[in-house]
């Protein structure tokens, strides 16, 4: 059986070192132009060149996005762009445009090239003509069903390679293909500055009766008519790996170090258990379902993988996440005293119970035993998110332990 490879987004070098550690066969991150994540930190030249050599030195691929549709005015930057990529040289670049494959491919030959979901890549005869133009791989529209997946691999045994979304948000907009936030808010969601108005609260009105407002399952807080929930995968691994699929892949360039931590560490696991034995597999499920909630979510849905989704993959009542788990920074400088270094993201306090989680899956119950500021000032909480703390715990801590509290 062939093992798929687990693709992480990182937003940032934190969670790409997170997705490295956490079991990522691969990250795929954005630049600071020609993304379609512009509201993401991203990473500057100095930064990519670092955080393609740090994965390297771990085994890990590194894939670049280059996925936008691009202008005219665009093409002269992107030239220069792909310029500096060469010198970076990651493993791949994710291009939908057919202008900017041209110059990849004519500027950096030895980069692999792979057609992002925004190409909109349906069929078998699409996937053959990508790898006529040099293309190793290419990322299914994520309105395929597995039987569709599984046809397209029938009929391209030869390649090229086939990734596909198996985690993470889902747009209400064919294959983010999406007008609404250009309209509402002149920001062009195929270049990279979305608003996500599917989000927004919705009410519908009688052309001639302003002002009179019709409910569309609306409560008190309002109407999400285009809020889907979020696909989740981890219980159908094995129909994943029979349909063929060669990379899966989590979306997410906009979540926190937690996200990138919990779904690399249960999609790795759940991989790794089902290529060994499918009774493992089955054992374990309980596990990974539990688990993958962790991270803050919306519900999840299996999006069009067995069928098209119906009304109940929507959220008609609110647009806010499920959170059980907060996210308070991860290990990093390990000191003789027992205490190390904390970027802090959350409030936490001294005697709260909190958890450790390990990439090697455990998760570790413990209280903080002690904060200090960078001059060592004990102090009795963290209120100030970035704040720099040392901190020491009733249990040891390893490097890149994440840190976080379970909600009530």
């Amino acid at each position: 059986m062939k093992k798929p490879e687990l693709l992480i987004p990182a937003k940032g070098t934190d969670e790409l070192k997170i997705a490295v550690k956490y079991g990522a066969d691969a990250v795929y991150i954005g630049g600071e132009v020609f993304s379609l994540r512009a509201a993401a930190k991203n990473f500057d030249f100095d930064e990519m060149k670092s955080a393609v050599e740090y994965a390297h030195e771990n085994g890990v691929r590194v894939h670049v996005t280059a996925n936008i549709l691009a202008h005219d005015y665009d093409l002269s930057e992107a030239e220069e762009y792909f310029k500096e990529l060469k010198t970076i040289n990651p493993d791949a670049l994710i291009i939908s445009d057919p202008g900017m494959y041209q110059l990849a491919k004519d500027i950096c030959p030895d980069i692999e090239r792979h057609i992002s979901t925004q190409a909109n890549n349906t069929n078998y005869r699409t996937f053959l003509f990508w790898k006529e133009q040099g293309a190793k791989r290419v990322v299914a529209a994520r309105e395929l069903s597995l039987s569709e997946i599984a046809d397209i691999k029938r009929h391209t045994p030869d390649g090229p390679e086939i990734e596909c979304f198996i985690h993470g948000a889902m747009c209400i907009s064919y294959s983010g293909r999406c007008l609404l936030s250009n309209y509402f808010t002149g920001r062009d969601a195929n270049r990279g500055e979305c608003t996500h108005p599917c989000r927004w609260t919705y009410s519908v009105a009688e052309e001639t009766r302003p002002g009179e407002y019709l409910p569309v399952f609306e409560n008190e807080r309002g109407t999400y008519i285009f809020n889907s929930k979020d696909l989740c995968m981890i219980e159908h691994i094995p129909e994943l790996i029979t349909a063929g699929i060669d990379s899966f892949k989590i979306e997410g360039r906009m979540k926190n170090a937690l996200y990138v931590a919990t779904v690399a560490r249960t999609y790795r696991r759940a991989i790794d258990d089902y290529t060994e034995s499918e009774e493992k597999y089955r054992e374990n499920l309980e596990w990974y379902k539990a688990e993958i909630r962790k991270c803050t979510i919306r519900d999840f849905t299996t999006g069009f993988y067995f069928n098209k989704p119906r009304h109940d993959a929507q959220i008609y009542d609110n647009n806010s996440y499920i959170k059980e788990y907060t996210y308070l920074g991860y290990a990093e400088e390990l000191r003789d005293d027992g205490t190390f270094s904390l970027h802090q993201k959350n409030k936490f306090s001294t005697g709260e119970e909190i958890e450790i989680m390990r990439a090697d899956y455990e998760n570790i119950p413990t209280k903080v035993a002690g904060i200090y500021d960078e001059d060592g000032n004990e102090q009795s909480s963290a209120p100030h998110p970035g704040q720099s703390l040392f901190v020491k715990l009733t249990d040891p801590v390893k490097p890149m332990d994440i840190l976080r509290r379970r909600e009530a």
